[in-house]
């Protein structure tokens, strides 16, 4: 499942995780995005030293055997890590859902964080283009879904997730212990505070605020590549 920043992907990897069936792994790229880029993140030293920084390992984990020998690989992706170098290929091989939120609830959710985001730090762009791809190379549109349709109606969104790839739906998914699991990334005490101490999807409340003026420009590219994805999601 590929996702920009400051969506509900860490919930939505408790959600699967909290199957039976299904082993979970949490932004493998994340360590090779910040030994490439340089990028000043929490704890980036510590994420490099423990991560995998070989692109193809990655994909050889990715593609092999899932996990535990079980039947259901859910793997939290986030757009910017997958860097332009990085071969496409592999992703045919796999089930490519992309997880979207409106620009502006993503933006003013990262300037808590990082005030001067770039265009290519908020992942729409990214997101688009690897959309292309995949729909390129399967001839089909991939199964989109919109974090406002999740947080709104969780079930009957999930539902319509699991039919669309293939598998059942699972009660599990709905409700999930709070914690911190040994599954998520080692960043996960830099950014999992409010993950962890969930134990369901938040009902859905609208983001209050105004995108600042410096960032428009910005907001704007990221909108419409935002509202060819949305018209595609599930509903």
């Amino acid at each position: 499942m590929w996702s920009g920043p400051r969506n509900i992907s860490s919930a939505m990897m408790r959600a699967w995780g909290n199957r039976a069936d299904t082993a979970v792994i949490d932004e493998p790229f994340y360590a090779y995005y910040l030994e490439r880029t340089g990028k000043e993140h929490p704890g980036a030293e510590e994420v490099i030293a423990h991560g995998e920084i070989d692109w193809r390992k990655i994909v050889n984990q990715l593609t092999d055997a899932v996990p535990s020998g079980k039947p259901i690989f859910f793997q939290k992706q986030m757009v910017h890590h997958l860097l332009p170098e990085i071969d496409r290929g592999w992703m045919v091989e796999l089930t490519n859902c992309f997880l979207i939120r409106d620009p502006r609830e993503v933006i003013l959710s990262y300037i808590k964080k990082n005030p001067e985001p770039t265009l290519e730090d908020l992942g729409f762009v990214q997101q688009l283009k690897i959309f292309d791809f995949v729909r390129g190379q399967a001839n089909s549109v991939p199964t989109i879904v919109d974090a406002k349709d999740v947080l709104q109606n969780p079930e009957r969104t999930l539902r319509l997730l699991c039919e669309t790839i293939g598998v059942s739906f699972d009660a599990a998914m709905l409700s999930w212990p709070p914690g911190l699991r040994d599954t998520d990334g080692i960043w996960a005490k830099y950014w999992y505070d409010e993950v962890a101490s969930s134990t369901s999807f938040q009902p859905y409340t609208p983001r209050e605020g105004v995108v600042p003026e410096r960032l428009r420009e910005i907001y704007e590219q990221c909108r419409e590549c935002y509202k060819k994805l949305h018209k595609l999601r599930l509903r």
